[in-house]
């Protein structure tokens, strides 16, 4: 896999593990600005022996703020409200065989 597709899985991987943290988004804007910051200060890095130094890193201090109870939202599953009012399953009576 590419370096570069590895740090947008990795962007993407903290700016979600920021929203578990922080769910209100009017709180978490703030935390996503400074992770951008973040990142784009280490954009110009192209060797790759400092490219995978950076990412082992990131992957750390992922693992080390990893949420405990992560928020999922209600309806998805593992969710407080998934799978809650599914319509009746269907109890008709078996059609009539002719032998």
């Amino acid at each position: 896999m590419s370096s570069k597709t590895t740090v947008l899985r990795l962007y993407r991987r903290s700016l979600k593990l920021s929203l578990d943290w922080c769910v209100h988004r009017y709180l978490w804007r703030g935390q996503a600005m400074y992770i951008r910051s973040l990142f784009e200060a280490n954009k110009h890095v192209s060797e790759p022996r400092l490219q995978r130094n950076l990412i082992k890193e990131t992957e750390e201090i992922l693992e080390k703020w990893k949420h405990p109870d992560p928020y999922r939202p209600p309806t998805a599953p593992g969710g407080s409200k998934y799978e809650r009012n599914l319509p009746c399953p269907i109890l008709d009576p078996p059609p009539k065989m002719i032998l």
